[in-house]
């Protein structure tokens, strides 16, 4: 395997209880040839201040404040600005990743000549908790598979940037994950998935995400005025994503 700089994108917000783990399962990897972005949306907590007391010990993890908070598009945009790698792996403020996650998945890619991948993610609580539910990705997606309702978890995904260059996160303050996904998808026919568990997502309940039912308008935002869908296709996947996300049917 040929060892690659991989730019770690995390945007942070008022997560100062949960950055240092995050920071930690980064430490952790058996790659170690990664460099850490974290990009403070004008966080009010001491978010600075444990990102600090890490960056203070490892040079690989670089952090920016921004003047004025701006949301975690504008974060993640400034992160991928500043990102040297070939490589350019997202990473959540309150997400983990497995040990293996970052050598796993590069050896996933290298080995398939793929450019643009995930992998499965299991779900835990505030305390850390296994909550007992893994989300699945799919093992091959094209835009309208990820459109019907993006089976990508944020924190799972890495792409090679020297073969599809860098992308600027559209503006909006939730879903904008998913909207990135669609528009590299523009570019880049599939997303790869690795059926194996590398990423652990924390189910917050102050998350905005926690209430799916509030996060429709910002559905709605995605599918009328980022990729432009009439009216009833928007209500449609609308409709699949609530029967799926919220009824727990599928």
């Amino acid at each position: 395997m040929i060892e690659n700089l991989v730019s770690i994108i995390t945007p942070a917000y008022n997560c100062a209880n949960y950055i240092g783990t995050t920071i930690e399962s980064v430490l952790s990897q058996t790659y170690s040839y990664w460099e850490m972005i974290i990009v403070d949306d004008c966080s009010s907590d001491n978010t600075e201040e444990v990102v600090l007391h890490y960056a203070s010990k490892d040079s690989r993890i670089k952090y920016k404040k921004l003047e004025v908070n701006s949301g975690a598009a504008v974060a993640r945009n400034v992160a991928m600005s500043m990102a040297t790698g070939q490589y350019i792996a997202f990473l959540d403020s309150d997400d983990v990743w497995l040990p293996d996650k970052l050598l796993t998945q590069i050896q996933f890619m290298q080995e398939n000549n793929y450019k643009f991948t995930c992998t499965d993610y299991e779900q835990i609580d505030e305390t850390g908790r296994h909550l007992g539910k893994i989300i699945h990705c799919i093992e091959k997606a094209d835009y309208n598979r990820v459109l019907l309702d993006c089976p990508i978890g944020n924190s799972t995904v890495m792409y090679d940037v020297t073969q599809m260059g860098k992308f600027e996160v559209p503006n909006i303050r939730k879903r904008n994950d998913d909207a990135l996904w669609l528009k590299m998808l523009k570019s880049e026919k599939f997303i790869y998935g690795l059926n194996q568990v590398l990423v652990q997502y924390r189910v917050r309940h102050d998350s905005i995400s926690a209430n799916k039912f509030q996060l429709i308008k910002y559905h709605w935002v995605l599918y009328r005025k980022i990729e432009h869908l009439n009216i009833m296709r928007s209500i449609f996947y609308i409709l699949h994503w609530g029967v799926i996300k919220i009824l727990r049917i599928k």
